[in-house]
C-alpha cells in the first residue's frame, strides 16, 4: 500500500508523541531521584526547584506522561476531532513553558526542551492533516521503529550530556587573574544550596585531604533564582570571608540543611566559626557585599558557564558533579607541576 501525505503526517505526529513521552518519563526519574540520571546540569535543577515544576503539588513530568500518552494512544482513533483538540491545548502550553524558562525562570532544561517542542511539533503534524495510524505493514513499521530510535536517541544523549565534563582552553580573564605562582589556584562557583555542588564539594574535600601541595580556593558566588536561600547563603559566605573565615563558612553552609540557610540559620553558622557578630552583620546589609556578589556573578557570566557546579583548577575546568576524587587530586598534582 502505498505511503500517503496522511500517512507520513500520522508517523510523524506518533514519533514526536513517543519523544516526549520519552523524555517525561526521564524527566520523572531525575524529579524523585537525589542524584539525576539524564540532566544533572544546573539549568535542569533550577526548573525542577522553581514554583513551576509542579502546579497543584503535580510533578509537570507526570501530566506530560499522561498527555503523550494520550496522544500516543489517539494516534489510532479515527476520529480526529479530540485528538486536534487535545494537540492545539499540549502545543499552547509547550510554548508557555517554554516562555516560562526564558522570561520567569532564567535558566533552560534540556529534557524540557525535548518534550515542549515535541508537543508543539506533534500538534502541528495533526493540524496539518494527520490520520490515524492503520493497521499496514507500511504504517506498523514505520510508526514504532522510527519513534522507538528517537526515544533511544534521546536517552544516550541526555545520559551523555548530564555526566562530567573536562576542557582544557583559554582561561577567563576572572580565571586566569586569580592564578599564583607556586600555588595551585581552585576557583569554584558556588551556590551553596545546590544540590550538584553541594556532591562535588564532597569530592573536592576528599581529594584535598589526599594531597600535599599548597592549594588556594577561590570562590565565586553563583546564587541561582530557583533556590529560595541561595542569596543569605552568599551574603553569608561573603561576610564570613571578610573576617578570614571563609574556608570554616563554607563547610558549614554546604554541611548545613538547606532549609537552614535561612540569614538567622547563616548568621548562627557565622557565629559557630567564630565571626564577631556586629561586623558580620555590618557586612551582611553593607552595599560593598552586594556589589562583590554582582561582580561574582559578572565573572561567571564572562566565563560562559554551562552551568553548576564548575571548578577550574589551574587552567582545567570541570563541570558537572560526578567527578572523583581521584581524579580531582590527579589535577590538583598536575596543576601543581
Amino acid at each position: 500500500m502505498p505511503v500517503t501525505r496522511t500517512g507520513v503526517l500520522a508517523v510523524l505526529a506518533l514519533m514526536f508523541a513517543l519523544i516526549g513521552l520519552g523524555a517525561s518519563v526521564a524527566s520523572l526519574v531525575d524529579h524523585f531521584t537525589p542524584a539525576p540520571t539524564f540532566c544533572a546540569e544546573s539549568g535542569c535543577e533550577t526548573v525542577r526547584q522553581s514554583m513551576w515544576a509542579a502546579p497543584l503539588g503535580i510533578p509537570l513530568p507526570i501530566l506530560g506522561i499522561l498527555y503523550f500518552t494520550a496522544m500516543s494512544v489517539l494516534a489510532f482513533w479515527p476520529k480526529p476531532k479530540l485528538r486536534v483538540a487535545l494537540g492545539a491545548v499540549g502545543a499552547a502550553v509547550g510554548i508557555g513553558l517554554i516562555a516560562l524558562q526564558a522570561f520567569s525562570i532564567g535558566a533552560w532544561c534540556k529534557l524540557c526542551l525535548v518534550a515542549d517542542p515535541a508537543a508543539i511539533l506533534s500538534a502541528i503534524a495533526i493540524v496539518a492533516g494527520a490520520g490515524s495510524i492503520r493497521a499496514t505493514l507500511s504504517n506498523i513499521a514505520a510508526a514504532p521503529i522510527v519513534a522507538g530510535l528517537a526515544v533511544l536517541a534521546l536517552g544516550l544523549y541526555s545520559h551523555r550530556e548530564g555526566g562530567p565534563v573536562v576542557n582544557d582552553g583559554p582561561l577567563p580573564e576572572s580565571i586566569a587573574k586569580e592564578q599564583r605562582p607556586g600555588t595551585v589556584t581552585i576557583v569554584e562557583f558556588v551556590d551553596f544550596e545546590c544540590p550538584y555542588c553541594r556532591a562535588l564539594d564532597k569530592q573536592l574535600t576528599a581529594a584535598l585531604a589526599r594531597t600535599q601541595k599548597p592549594v588556594r580556593i577561590v570562590r565565586k558566588m553563583v546564587p541561582l533564582p530557583g533556590h529560595a536561600h541561595a542569596v543569605p547563603a552568599a551574603m553569608a559566605w561573603c561576610s564570613a570571608d571578610a573576617q578570614g573565615k571563609g574556608d570554616a563558612m563554607a563547610k558549614e553552609l554546604f554541611a548545613a540543611p538547606p532549609e537552614d540557610l535561612t540569614p538567622a540559620g547563616c548568621e548562627a553558622l557565622a557565629i559557630k566559626v567564630g565571626c564577631e557578630v556586629t561586623k558580620y552583620r555590618e557586612t551582611f546589609a553593607s552595599a560593598e557585599l552586594r556589589a562583590r556578589i554582582e561582580q561574582h556573578m559578572a565573572d561567571s557570566r564572562a566565563a560562559q558557564l554551562n552551568g553548576l557546579p564548575t571548578i577550574y583548577i589551574g587552567t582545567r575546568k570541570f563541570e558537572g558533579s560526578e567527578h572523583t576524587p581521584d581524579v580531582l587530586l590527579a589535577a590538583i598534582e598536575r596543576a601543581a607541576k
